[in-house]
C-alpha cells in the first residue's frame, strides 16, 4: 500500500503563487506515474498535470504556462509550481500515484484564490 502525504495548500491572493509537495511512503520511481488533481466545489475532480517515471510531463489547458510539475526520486515526492494563480483555480488539490493498475490518492490540501 502506497501513501501520499500532501501539504503546501493555504490562501494567497489573485497572481500570488504556492507551491504543493506530495510525499510518498515509498520509492517513486517504481510508481510510473505522479499527478495532480483538482476538484472544485460542485465540480467533478479534473487532471492538473502528471508526469511519468521517465520524466515526461502532461498539463491541463487551464494550467499551461502557469504550473509546474517535478518529479524528486531522490526524495521520493512530486512538487507543483503554481504560479499567476486565478481565483478559478481554487479547489482541493490531490495527488494521485498510479503504479500499473493500482491507483493511490492522497487526502487532499484546499487552495483558495481571493481576487
Amino acid at each position: 500500500q502506497v501513501q501520499l502525504v500532501e501539504s503546501g495548500g493555504g490562501l494567497v491572493q489573485a497572481g500570488g503563487s504556492l507551491r504543493l509537495s506530495c510525499a510518498a511512503s515509498t520509492n517513486i520511481e517504481s510508481i510510473n506515474v505522479m499527478g495532480w488533481y483538482r476538484q472544485a466545489p460542485g465540480k467533478q475532480r479534473e487532471l492538473v498535470a502528471t508526469v511519468t517515471s521517465g520524466g515526461s510531463t502532461n498539463y491541463a489547458d487551464s494550467v499551461k504556462g502557469r504550473f509546474t510539475i517535478a518529479r524528486d526520486n531522490a526524495k521520493d515526492t512530486v512538487d507543483l509550481q503554481m504560479n499567476s494563480l486565478k481565483p478559478e483555480d481554487t479547489a482541493v488539490y490531490y495527488c494521485r500515484g498510479q503504479r500499473f493498475w493500482y491507483i493511490y490518492w492522497g487526502q487532499g490540501t484546499q487552495v483558495t484564490v481571493s481576487s
